[in-house]
């Protein structure tokens, strides 16, 4: 018994814990696109990209700048290796050799160095590339930035979708039951056909079986939403825009006069980076034909001993030191240099054709683009007129089939192209918004 009350205090705590842990959010839609550039996962990581790169950046930069090294040395000899000297050397017979021992047990070396590269043309092309290697992570966190938002836009529009078919769905679903109540007690008093009730009783289902779907939807799209936000699955969101509020802001007939400028598209910049890329690759292979330049200073000390003493005060210690430049200057590789600009010059080559293509396809895309909200725009207004001759068709059938001029027949069919012309009112104010958002990702505008 006292087990079984520890643990439902134990899961009781847990879930306490959990509701204090729980973030509640209000987002309209441009307060969640803001949430989402700052929290978002990726467009986190996009952001530590640039950091990684201005950190790479500094590494190409200090290794032009002085080197300084310092290194101890420490070798007991434990075993000195011998050798041996013609006798005659120490006034032995000649024919006879001595053994001699070169060194002592103890070495002991300090040494501290001092290195600067002068000139070399590698480094100064190496400078360049890191810069356009950050501008390329820079431009990676605006396509990041760009994507997100899109989908952002998608999964705000697909909730408030789901949350609005879910009103309808339950408003159709309170309407049929009183209908089939009323419908049901006309049969049961044998002025009507039982057919009529069962037609019913079919619509019925199906619109209890869309509002069950939709229900389901409605909580795995705003899972979805909180995912792309970057907050926690189990925080608390309220979405304070509505669909019909934004499809209206969206309706913007003045870009049809726009005129589509491909350099203002990321990924056209991100390909004229490529470009750059390949053009001081090839200028790298260039420079490696350079002489290089770099001098050196070292300084240090030695000691030696048969005992171990190094830390007295009279151990003799001797300094040595020194100052070199070194030159090196390519002369002849067998044509391996030559070859290695030729390939870099291919490879600029493709960069530029890239570059064309990729305008060609941000051209075409554009006019793909702003087709389709164009399109979008045409289906909302002949959507929005036809649910409204929908709603007039089904009232009107209502009105006969209650007062036994209509068939069930009629009336139902009245009632299914009116559920239809809902349905896609809802999708065509939700393409209206995504489409618009898709153009701007392309025109680069927002």
């Amino acid at each position: 018994m006292k087990i079984k009350l520890i643990a439902t205090f134990l899961l009781l705590a847990s879930i306490v814990q959990a509701q204090e842990n729980k973030q509640s959010y209000s987002f309209s839609l441009d307060q969640a696109i803001s949430h989402a550039l700052t929290n978002n996962r990726t467009a986190i990581n996009a952001g530590r990209d640039i950091e990684l790169a201005k950190k790479k950046k500094w590494e190409t930069t200090a290794m032009g700048l002085p080197q300084i090294n310092g290194s101890i040395s420490y070798q007991n000899n434990f075993v000195i290796q011998r050798s041996v000297v013609p006798g005659e050397f120490f006034g032995g017979a000649p024919g006879t050799f001595q053994e001699v021992a070169f060194g002592v047990k103890h070495n002991a070396s300090g040494n501290l160095s001092l290195t600067q590269l002068i000139f070399d043309g590698s480094y100064i092309v190496a400078l360049q590339a890191s810069k356009t290697y950050l501008e390329f992570y820079q431009n990676y966190k605006q396509k990041t930035d760009v994507e997100v938002r899109e989908m952002i836009i998608n999964s705000y529009g697909n909730v408030l979708l789901a949350d609005e078919s879910a009103l309808i769905l339950q408003k159709n679903k309170t309407i049929l039951e009183k209908t089939l109540f009323e419908t049901d007690q006309t049969y049961q008093n044998g002025l009507i056909e039982e057919e009529n009730v069962e037609q019913l009783k079919i619509t019925l289902a199906s619109v209890v079986s869309n509002l069950n779907y939709v229900n389901r939807l409605k909580e795995i799209s705003m899972k979805m939403l909180k995912l792309n936000l970057g907050m926690e699955i189990e925080d608390e969101l309220t979405l304070t825009d509505k669909l019909d509020a934004l499809a209206m802001s969206n309706l913007d007939l003045a870009i049809k006069s726009n005129q589509f400028n491909a350099s203002s598209n990321i990924n056209y910049t991100i390909t004229q980076n490529f470009v750059t890329q390949r053009t001081l690759e090839l200028k790298l292979e260039k420079s490696k034909a350079l002489p290089t330049l770099s001098a050196g200073v070292n300084f240090g000390y030695n000691a030696f001993g048969n005992e171990f003493t190094f830390f007295n005060s009279g151990q003799q210690y001797f300094n040595y030191s020194n100052l070199g430049v070194n030159l090196n200057v390519p002369i002849f590789s067998s044509f391996a240099r030559s070859a290695r600009t030729q390939q870099a010059k291919i490879a600029l080559e493709k960069a530029n054709t890239d570059l064309i293509e990729t305008e060609q396809k941000l051209k075409l895309a554009y006019q793909s683009a702003k087709s389709d909200y164009e399109y979008s725009v045409e289906q909302y207004n002949s959507s929005k007129e036809s649910l409204k001759l929908a709603e007039r068709i089904e009232n009107k059938q209502q009105i006969k089939f209650r007062e036994g001029l209509s068939t069930s027949f009629d009336f139902t069919e009245a009632q299914r192209q009116l559920y239809t012309s809902q349905q896609n009112y809802l999708q065509t104010m939700v393409d209206v918004i995504n489409k618009k958002a898709a153009l701007e990702k392309i025109t680069g505008n927002k």
